[in-house]
């Protein structure tokens, strides 16, 4: 509303207020893939406030080979598996995804989607935001069993195992035992991502505040 700003000739104030209307109408009408290569991918998580009851939590487990055998999405308050030999198939899992306005995953950038891309196709036209490199920035270093523990985000003792070698026993032994233990696995990965995004977006959010006088000892009882 500023009808002038130093630094700023008339004209591209012009275009940068279009592009601000144009930002806030997409927010407005849902549709998260107006920011998708426009927002770069290390400022998508200004995104999750908006739609992070819309947000999918995925994490994929992998055999020794590296082929994706499970893949887990969760909001949190619900979680569904997709299991080789079961329906972990191209068109379960799009239909899947079309629920979801956001994806986060723990280094998916790197690692599950490129795999999804690779083993089924899929090609994803949501906003993917990628909580490692936002642990990164924070100083929260490690995988993510690290920063659970950092974060204080306790999970069962017998969940800190190798979901490979849980894959490997199911698929030897045909036990189910060991498949259900490895979806509990899952399930705690992808579920404890929701925690650690928003832990992630409170402390980014504050570090936008000009003169913030909340301390990292203040900020973890928040």
């Amino acid at each position: 509303k500023t009808e002038k700003i130093k630094g700023i000739p008339p004209l591209k104030k012009l275009y940068y207020v279009r592009k601000i209307k144009e930002a806030q109408q997409a927010i407005s009408d849902g549709d998260t893939c107006y920011f998708v290569g426009k927002l770069a991918p290390k400022h998508m998580w200004r995104l999750y406030d908006y739609f992070k009851d819309e947000c999918g939590f995925l994490d994929v487990e992998i055999d020794s080979s590296g082929k994706i055998v499970v893949v887990g999405i969760s909001n949190y308050f619900s979680t569904n598996f997709f299991v080789r030999g079961a329906h972990l198939e191209k068109e379960v899992l799009e239909k899947e995804l079309k629920k979801y306005k956001l994806l986060a995953t723990f280094n998916g950038g790197a690692f599950d989607l490129p795999r999804l891309r690779k083993q089924f196709g899929i090609s994803l036209s949501i906003p993917h935001i990628d909580l490692k490199p936002l642990c990164v920035k924070l100083g929260w270093k490690g995988g993510l069993k690290e920063v659970e523990k950092l974060l204080n985000l306790k999970r069962p003792a017998h969940l800190y195992g190798s979901p490979v070698d849980l894959w490997k026993a199911f698929h030897a032994s045909g036990d189910r035992e060991y498949l259900e233990l490895l979806l509990e696995y899952n399930r705690e990965d992808v579920e404890n991502l929701k925690a650690v995004m928003d832990l992630e977006y409170l402390k980014l959010k504050i570090a936008l505040i000009p003169n913030s006088q909340i301390s990292p000892q203040k900020f973890l009882t928040l």
